[in-house]
C-alpha cells in the first residue's frame, strides 16, 4: 500500500513563498545583469543593476512606474510593444537593439531580451534583461568594422579571415600555422523547421561556442551561410586536430533554447596546416574544405584531416 505524501499546510506554504521571496530579493540586489519584470506597462520589480543602467539610485527606483518612462517616444513604445507582442505569440524571446533614455536625460542603446515568464501567458508578466551597448554599436558603425566583420554573427567575414591568412602564406617563418574549417550539418533541416529568425539565433550562438574553444589570438570568422573558419597561428597539424576536436564536441552538446525553440546540431571540420605546397590562400581553403567534405561523407559530426598524400589520415569522433 502506498503512502501519501502529507499535504502542505497554509503556514508551510507561506514560509515557503516568504523564503522564495527572500531569494529574489537578493538576486535582484546582488545580481550583476540588469533585470527587470514587466507587468502589463509597469515595471514590477527590476534589479539594482536595471536601476542604475537608467539613472536611478538609493533615493528612485523603477519598480511601480511606467515602461514608458525609459522610452525616448510614445511612438518607439508602442513600436516597441507590438514587436513584443508578435514574438511572444509566436513563441519567440525578443532580441534587439533599442534605444533607451535615463532619468536624467540622456540616452543610450541597450540590448533588450525580453520573453514571458510564462510562455503559455505570453499577454501576461515578462522579463526584461537589458545590456549597455552604446559602445559596441558605435564601433559597429565605423567604415573599418564594418569592412572586416560579419553583421549577424559579429566575427571576422570572409574578406578579413583571407587577409589575415595570406600574411602566413607562403611566409618564411618557421612557426606553424594551422587552419579549421567548419559545416554545419543539415542546417537546412534547421531553417526550414524553425525559420531562418531562429537559425540566425543559432549562427550567432554557435559562433560563441567556438570563441570559447580557441585561444585569443586565434580568429573565428563566418565564411558563408552556416561555414566557419578558424586560423590557428603557431599551431601545427596535431593540436589544431585537438582543438577541431573539442569544436565539435561542444557543437555536439549545445542546444539552442530560443523561447518555445528548443533545437541541436551537429558539424563537420576539416583541418590543414599550411604547407610549401599550398601556394594561396584559395589551395588552403580549398585543402580545409576536402578534408571537411571527407568528414561529411563519412557520416557526419567528425575531423579530418588533409593530407597531400595518398595515405589516408583521419581523426574522428
Amino acid at each position: 500500500m502506498q503512502t501519501q505524501p502529507p499535504a502542505t499546510t497554509a503556514s508551510e506554504a507561506t514560509e515557503s513563498h516568504d523564503v522564495i521571496a527572500a531569494r529574489l530579493r537578493a538576486l535582484m540586489v546582488r545580481s550583476p545583469l540588469a533585470v527587470g519584470f514587466t507587468q502589463g506597462a509597469r515595471f514590477e520589480l527590476v534589479s539594482e543593476q536595471f536601476n542604475h543602467l537608467f539613472g536611478h539610485g538609493d533615493d528612485t527606483d523603477l519598480g511601480g512606474q511606467a515602461c514608458r518612462s525609459v522610452h525616448v517616444s510614445d511612438a518607439a513604445y508602442q513600436s516597441l510593444q507590438e514587436r513584443l507582442g508578435a514574438a511572444f505569440a509566436a513563441g519567440r524571446p525578443l532580441d534587439e537593439e533599442v534605444e533607451y533614455v535615463r532619468r536624467d536625460g540622456s540616452r543610450f542603446w541597450g540590448r533588450l531580451q525580453a520573453s514571458p515568464v510564462h510562455w503559455e501567458a505570453p499577454a501576461g508578466e515578462a522579463m526584461w534583461i537589458v545590456h549597455d551597448v552604446t559602445a559596441a554599436r558605435q564601433q559597429r558603425m565605423q567604415p573599418t568594422w564594418t569592412a572586416k566583420h560579419d553583421p549577424l554573427t559579429e566575427l571576422a567575414n570572409r574578406r578579413e579571415f583571407e587577409r589575415r591568412l595570406s600574411e602566413h602564406v607562403g611566409s618564411r617563418r618557421h612557426e606553424p600555422v594551422s587552419v579549421l574549417w567548419l559545416d554545419v550539418d543539415r542546417f537546412t533541416d534547421v531553417i526550414q523547421g524553425m525559420g531562418p529568425d531562429v537559425a540566425d539565433h543559432f549562427l550567432c550562438a554557435l559562433g560563441q561556442v567556438m570563441l570559447s574553444k580557441v585561444r585569443a589570438s586565434d580568429l573565428v570568422a563566418r565564411i558563408e551561410k552556416d561555414c566557419f573558419a578558424v586560423l590557428l597561428p603557431d599551431c601545427d597539424q596535431h593540436y589544431a586536430a585537438i582543438v577541431a576536436e573539442k569544436i565539435r564536441s561542444a557543437i555536439a552538446a549545445f542546444r539552442l533554447r530560443w523561447g518555445l525553440h528548443r533545437t541541436r546540431v551537429k558539424a563537420c571540420l576539416g583541418v590543414v596546416q599550411l604547407q610549401p605546397s599550398l601556394e594561396t590562400v584559395d589551395s588552403v581553403l580549398a585543402a580545409a574544405t576536402l578534408a571537411c567534405a571527407e568528414a561529411k561523407a563519412a557520416g557526419g559530426d567528425s575531423v579530418r584531416v588533409f593530407v597531400p598524400t595518398d595515405v589516408p589520415e583521419a581523426f574522428s569522433a
